[in-house]
């Protein structure tokens, strides 16, 4: 094995006149499935300042929460019945404000930097056309790209509730959710219901996941993935918001975007949290088929 282009590891080609071509007309000893392992393409992705960039904030953002809520103490009239009083009510309570202070945004740009960067950067660097001239075939490519990129987001999207879970419990301790209708949830409870939002969260941004996807295949600029997806989300946010849009707002991919605070309550609704489930996976089969036929079509020349 050798060190390829942009990092990759390559496989030994055998030398030339070292056998005839197989009865398909490739490379003795070529095996499609040995090319762009996943566990070599993971590797690869966590060594980018990019991936440990954008984790390494995910981790910190509870940790300035908690640093904000304590710096801010001195107030007289914090204690007022307000958000932050709810949020630093219990460790689950601070998990809960996390995730509402991160999942319209945040995850938003986590989701649509590891997808909307990972094909686009490789064409940014040139590499791509290398990439295909080992030769990957184009559909495993973009599939262990996706997959990677979708190991990537999951990690974010967990490790955010994780951190500020374990610093919650451990500064304000591990006391009954409350909830701003006044019901209560035993802490283990909580817990099972959080681990159930992130989850909700984690399909509800497949569409995200696609839409990036999409945009990655069809541009040299990562940086334009990544900004056309957000930008798409932040505008059906704001079409989410004009009521005089009437029912056909339920069509809007973020239209359900905090159904997963249903899961919060004592008496759970699924509804919309169903609804919202099937939306953004119905946009992210779309957008992925896009993705598919676009880059088995596209003329690579970067």
């Amino acid at each position: 094995m050798s060190e390829g282009h942009a990092g990759y590891v390559l496989p030994e080609l055998p030398e030339p006149g070292g056998g005839e071509p197989g009865p398909d007309g490739a490379t003795p000893g070529y095996r499609a499935r040995h090319t762009l392992r996943l566990r070599v393409e993971l590797a690869r992705q966590l060594r980018r300042r990019r991936t440990q960039v954008a984790l390494g904030l995910l981790a910190a953002l509870p940790l300035l929460l908690l640093a904000a809520f304590e710096l801010g103490a001195d107030d007289r009239n914090r204690r007022s019945g307000g958000l932050v009083d709810l949020a630093t009510a219990s460790g689950a309570n601070f998990v809960s404000f996390a995730l509402f202070a991160s999942a319209s945004f945040l995850f938003v740009v986590v989701v649509a930097l590891f997808f909307g960067d990972t094909v686009a950067s490789e064409a940014s660097w040139s590499s791509l056309k290398y990439l295909l001239a080992i030769p990957v075939p184009r559909h495993r490519l973009l599939r262990q790209k996706a997959v990677v990129s979708g190991v990537l987001s999951l990690l974010g999207l967990v490790l955010l509730p994780l951190v500020a879970l374990g610093a919650g419990a451990l500064w304000y301790g591990v006391g009954e959710l409350a909830t701003p209708t006044g019901e209560a949830l035993p802490f283990g409870t909580a817990v099972f219901r959080l681990a159930v939002a992130v989850a909700y969260l984690a399909v509800h941004l497949s569409w995200v996941a696609g839409l990036a996807l999409l945009l990655s295949v069809s541009t040299d600029a990562p940086l334009g993935a990544v900004g056309g997806a957000v930008l798409a989300s932040i505008l059906s946010q704001i079409l989410d918001s004009i009521t005089a849009l009437g029912d056909l707002r339920v069509y809007l991919p973020t239209h359900y975007s905090f159904a997963w605070s249903d899961v919060l309550t004592a008496e759970v609704d699924w509804t919309d949290m169903a609804r919202g489930a099937f939306s953004a996976v119905a946009y992210a089969a779309v957008f992925l088929l896009l993705a598919g036929r676009r880059f088995a079509t596209k003329d690579i020349t970067s």
